[in-house]
């Protein structure tokens, strides 16, 4: 396995000899060697199998010359707009053009278009007619099917279809993309590869459909909500590599799109090996002038242990994208990489995280996943912990004990999500002790995101409850090890089921707890959630009940505001929205009041010298004043 970067232009390959590559990545990232970047990860695996790679990072969807930099590649074209979806990536939730982009040089915004999936696809189809395009990454995994898109309000088409590619590859595609290559490689044509699990293709006829399940059409699911929502939650029901079918989407009389059935979960030895091959760390030198890879500080100093999650929150695509098996690294693997890490030039000391999606998951939640698969009519840790779930911190323990105990590590950090009720339901405290002993900087960061169990039961949160019994215990224990630390909670406004009755509540609460958050995430309608699904149609597809859905932007911003009342700024849409909600007795001078009011008895801070902003009142110069002054 060749040493150094991938190639990244025409003098690469003429340098090593390579005449024709096997593959060309065409990616919406600047190209980073590291294995936080699906990029690497991918075009590492198939080097380690005996494929050659290039790469051609943010080409110009404008100029049909960009994606010819390496001509032809001998087995096809493999696509991704990069480690986000472009549209999240590109636009705030209130649809504003963000600044930077911090998987491009400088962070400089606009290298990359909107789309991306599907602006690559149709540029090297242009350009190269019967070359086999595949794609990958987070936006196509989430698009493959008919998908609510929030940017444009309307439902899309599978993204196989708007770019003219032949195959998706979705989920976590490493053992996905080898088994394609091998089929490539043995003469079959792209359209003949129809049996890999984890791919997604086109097809006319459905002859090749064993026991899979036809899902309502493109044009229903386009104009009836009932219909799409029906359609999302058999395609949820279906993200299983044990027990899901293939799904079958039509579009029109003779046009299938067909989804296989995820990719079996990868096993130990093979996580270890996608993290073993020999990635340069960083991004590629050509960036240096331009300021280098601003995503790379999140990452350079942090450990994937795990992926996958049995968390089940609605508003989160993983259940689509990794699946809910977890598959975690060895101890072996994380502490190899964990040494490598302190040999950097730049290392002080510190670990900032190991984890994954969420770090305090290191197993399968129940034993019998990696035989039947998840159950499809429940979930593990929602409303409560399933009776067959193993709520066991040990082996995580052991892993951060062995990484502290690593030759220049001063500290190891916990930054990944840490699920809070699967702590509560360990009967061992031994992770709280450790977690507060030893792996916290003061602030701890949770995702309680609500405080209505009404909003928690849409979002597939438990209830409040087991929240508070966590901030007890975190307090109890950090009282024991002697520490003062806190607790700094992720809250989220206007998502499905949230009015502004909800929202009131959740205000409350910031009062009662003395918070003011700082930050408040409006819920984002990313492609393939459940949540996004209630979003757009207004029903929870879970079992058809009508969802309240704040879609008007003033009552979003309400409903946001009434979250960080206290800033002065939002005076008037807390008022509003206390009004709207029935509740001015929120309104006045008690303690459990949000504000002051406005008529009446006078302005609290007017009386004691302030104007209606909050800046000081200027005084009048009176004879009287003069005198004071002069005394």
């Amino acid at each position: 396995m060749a040493q150094g970067f991938l190639p990244l232009c025409r003098a690469d390959i003429k340098e090593r000899g390579i005449r024709q590559l096997d593959f060309v990545y065409v990616s919406g990232d600047a190209y980073v060697d590291h294995p936080s970047f699906g990029t690497a990860i991918i075009a590492r695996t198939l080097e380690a199998h005996g494929y050659t790679v290039g790469i051609i990072a943010q080409p110009d969807w404008r100029d049909d010359e960009s994606i010819a930099e390496f001509g032809e590649p001998r087995l096809a074209f493999l696509v991704s707009a990069g480690n986000m979806d472009s549209m999240v990536n590109h636009y705030s939730v209130s649809k504003r053009r963000r600044q930077t982009d911090a998987y491009t040089p400088g962070g400089v915004m606009g290298k990359r278009p909107d789309y991306a999936t599907a602006a690559y696809g149709n540029l090297i189809r242009k350009v190269y007619k019967k070359t086999p395009v595949i794609l990958g990454g987070i936006e196509a995994s989430l698009r493959r099917l008919a998908h609510y898109d929030y940017w444009s309000g309307k439902v899309k088409r599978s993204v196989l279809l708007d770019s003219g590619a032949d195959l998706i590859s979705y989920g976590m595609g490493e053992r996905c993309i080898v088994q394609i290559a091998e089929a490539l490689d043995s003469g079959l044509d792209i359209r003949d590869i129809t049996f890999i699990p984890g791919t997604v293709y086109k097809t006319k006829k459905l002859d090749s459909l064993y026991d899979g399940i036809v899902l309502p059409s493109y044009k229903e699911v386009s104009g009836d909500k009932r219909k799409y929502a029906e359609s999302f939650y058999v395609q949820y029901c279906n993200t299983d590599p044990f027990s899901g079918k293939c799904l079958a989407e039509p579009y029109g009389k003779d046009l299938y799109v067909v989804q296989n059935p995820p990719q079996a979960p990868l096993s130990t030895e093979e996580m270890d090996a996608v993290y073993s091959y020999p990635y340069m760390r960083t991004y590629h030198p050509s960036y240096e002038k331009d300021g280098g890879i601003p995503a790379i500080k999140e990452v350079k100093f942090s450990l994937i242990s795990n992926r996958g999650c049995f968390g089940g929150c609605n508003f989160c695509a993983l259940t689509f994208h990794q699946g809910r098996i977890v598959q975690a690294r060895s101890h072996a693997s994380l502490l190899l990489e964990a040494e490598k890490i302190t040999k950097e030039e730049d290392f002080k000391g510190y670990i900032h995280d190991v984890g994954g999606p969420t770090a305090n998951f290191r197993h399968p939640s129940c034993r019998k996943q990696l035989r039947s698969g998840v159950c499809k009519d429940r979930q593990c840790l929602f409303p409560g912990p399933c009776r067959q779930l193993r709520a066991d911190h040990r082996d995580y323990v052991e892993l951060l004990k062995k990484l502290r105990e690593l030759p220049g590590v001063k500290k190891v950090f916990i930054r990944s999500g840490i699920r809070f009720d699967y702590v509560m339901a360990d009967p061992d405290d031994t992770f709280l002790r450790e977690l507060c002993e030893h792996h916290v900087s003061g602030q701890l960061k949770v995702a309680p995101e609500h405080v209505s169990d009404k909003v928690l039961g849409k979002m597939g949160k438990p209830k409040n409850e087991v929240y508070e019994a966590f901030v007890a215990a975190y307090k109890k224990m950090n009282a024991r090890v002697g520490k003062e630390q806190y607790l700094v909670p992720y809250l989220m406004s206007s998502h499905p089921g949230s009015s502004l009755a909800e929202a009131v509540e959740l205000a409350e609460y910031v009062r009662d707890c003395g918070y003011m958050p700082e930050q408040v995430q409006d819920f984002y309608p990313t492609p393939s959630t459940l949540s996004t699904c209630m979003y757009y149609t207004g029903l929870d597809p879970r079992d058809m009940s009508p969802v309240h859905v704040s879609k008007d932007p003033h009552e979003k911003a309400m409903q946001r505001a009434l979250i960080q009342y206290r800033n002065p700024k939002n005076r008037r849409l807390v008022l509003e929205a206390l009004e709207k909600a029935g509740r001015m007795d929120l309104v006045g001078f008690g303690k459990n009041c949000l504000i002051r009011p406005e008529k009446g008895r006078p302005d609290i801070r007017r009386e004691r010298g302030f104007d209606k902003q909050g800046k000081g009142k200027k005084k009048k110069k009176t004879i009287r004043n003069i005198h004071k002054k002069k005394s």
